[in-house]
């Protein structure tokens, strides 16, 4: 039977390593994933010497294509299964929709929607074993349309709907879906 272990994207900085620092202070056994190996490291050793289990790490880009499947293979070559999935990982664009670079705004599409969706579908079966869950990260920005964050908003309105959708669908499985739909907060998601 593979290890359960709870997935945290984006876990390099902000809100995704402060979650993965909660989890493994909960006792669990945490999966780091973003593109940048050496935060991942860096945070994994910080949880280490907290005294808490060492995170496994995945330096994987989420923005490639295959991305999804990667993680999959990693996981079952480590013989470990998400427990919970923390689909964290996103980004956001500042300036007028029409202004900004097409191709970012569509990357932040693909990011924010298509990614976190394949991550909160692909592993529902190791949920449902597990009896775990899903947290989406969504934003305030979630409940209302946002001028010169046109698409940001959009995008997390989209994580809203669907985590509320999703956790309706699954609950008959015992897999819990929340959304959490934090305010500002000091990030690197500012620069």
């Amino acid at each position: 039977m593979p290890r359960p272990v709870t997935l945290v994207t984006g876990a390099s900085a902000g809100i995704g390593a402060a979650l993965a620092r909660v989890f493994a202070a909960k006792g669990h056994e945490v999966a780091l994933l973003a593109r940048r190996a050496q935060q991942l490291t860096t945070l994994a050793d910080s949880i280490e010497s907290a005294g808490h289990k060492r995170p496994h790490i995945l330096a994987i880009d989420l923005a490639r294509a295959d991305a999804s499947t990667r993680i999959d293979d990693e996981m079952r070559g480590r013989d470990l299964e998400p427990q919970y999935v923390v689909n964290n990982a996103g980004f956001g664009l500042l300036g007028r929709a029409a202004e900004l670079d097409r191709s970012e705004q569509l990357a932040m599409i693909d990011l924010n929607i298509r990614v976190l969706t394949d991550l909160s579908l692909r592993f529902v079966d190791s949920l449902a074993r597990q009896r775990g869950g899903i947290l989406n990260v969504a934003s305030v920005a979630s409940f209302l349309p946002g001028p010169g964050m046109a698409v940001y908003h959009a995008t997390k309105a989209y994580v809203l709907s669907f985590s509320e959708a999703l956790h309706h669908e699954l609950a008959p499985q015992g897999v819990r879906v929340t959304a959490l739909c934090p305010g500002p907060v000091v990030t690197e998601f500012q620069a």
